[in-house]
């Protein structure tokens, strides 16, 4: 293709269509009559061989082809934006912004804390509002409408607008009442199954199944959910004192042996790890304290992946 024939406003287009799957939306987006934005499509129809937009309902579902597209493109047009337009000269210690993430309660416990002290002392008139993360779907939506900068969080769902950025991997560790726990480091699966559990459901209900009920229907055995919460930070007042047993992420649990009477000890399952992420909208790097503030993120991650 010779891009000398090729209007690269086109492309602009197309990521408008993209992000907004709505033809009117996307030329007001980009400052185009509502024509001028069909005209556009139209075009890179042509130039693309492909319908790359369909309608469904209101808007446009994108095509196959369009989904591919989107992520050369978008980085295509964020290396034009950056050398056309350098950073501003951006000084967190003296800018004033606020920033709305999304985050799940891990992210409130194990990274906000960090986020937050690291913000008080290199950007102290940038405020900070996280939000609860407790239906990813609906989250990432309304980070795509501009209601959120960014989520934090583990099975966070992809989205061809968004970028993932992995922070660090957690892995699961089982808690129980420190004077029951015998200072043993590890629990046999017999043990486990038998004890009762308390188990953290943000959604509601009792949370099963899971991978860990998977992982023992494969030894032949089950356990008993005797007491579900809906906050994690519950979880290890309510094993403090009882019988009961609770799996929960590694940093989360050792958070809180200075605070409950808890021994964290090993389970007698392989489970899988999980991975924390930061997703943000691809546009975000054009923007200089939004740019601050994801490096920010991960600056503070950074620490936070080794695990003492």
């Amino acid at each position: 293709m010779n891009l000398a024939a090729v209007d690269l406003n086109l492309l602009v287009a197309f990521e408008a269509l993209m992000e907004e799957r709505h033809v009117t939306r996307a030329a007001e987006r980009i400052g185009l009559a509502q024509p001028s934005m069909s005209s556009a499509l139209r075009r890179l129809r042509a130039l693309f061989a492909d319908e790359l937009f369909l309608r469904a309902g209101t808007g446009m579902q994108p095509t196959e082809r369009a989904l591919a597209l989107a992520g050369p493109i978008g980085e295509a047009l964020r290396q034009i934006r950056g050398a056309l337009a350098p950073d501003q000269g951006f000084d967190p210690s003296t800018a004033r912004r606020r920033i709305t993430i999304a985050a799940t309660d891990y992210g409130d416990l194990v990274l906000v804390p960090e986020l937050t002290r690291l913000l008080r002392m290199e950007a102290p008139n940038i405020d900070l509002a996280v939000r609860p993360l407790t239906d990813a779907t609906a989250a990432l939506a309304k980070m795509e409408r501009g209601e959120l900068d960014a989520l934090i969080g583990g099975h966070l769902p992809e989205s061809p607008r968004s970028v993932r950025h992995r922070l660090f991997e957690e892995r699961f560790v089982c808690i129980r009442d420190a004077a029951r726990a015998n200072q043993s480091e590890r629990l046999n699966l017999q043990d486990y199954a038998a004890l009762p559990h308390a188990l953290f459901s943000a959604a509601g209900g009792d949370g099963l199944p899971s991978v860990i009920d998977a992982l023992l229907a494969r030894h032949g055995v089950k356990r008993r959910v005797a007491v579900t919460l809906a906050h994690v930070v519950a979880v290890p007042f309510a094993v403090t004192g009882t019988d009961l047993v609770a799996t929960m992420a590694e940093r989360v649990a050792r958070l809180f042996t200075h605070l409950a009477e808890i021994a964290v000890v090993v389970p007698p399952l392989d489970i899988p790890a999980f991975a924390i992420d930061l997703i943000h909208l691809s546009r975000a790097t054009d923007d200089p304290a939004l740019r601050w503030f994801l490096d920010a993120v991960d600056r503070c991650a950074r620490p936070i992946a080794i695990i003492s």
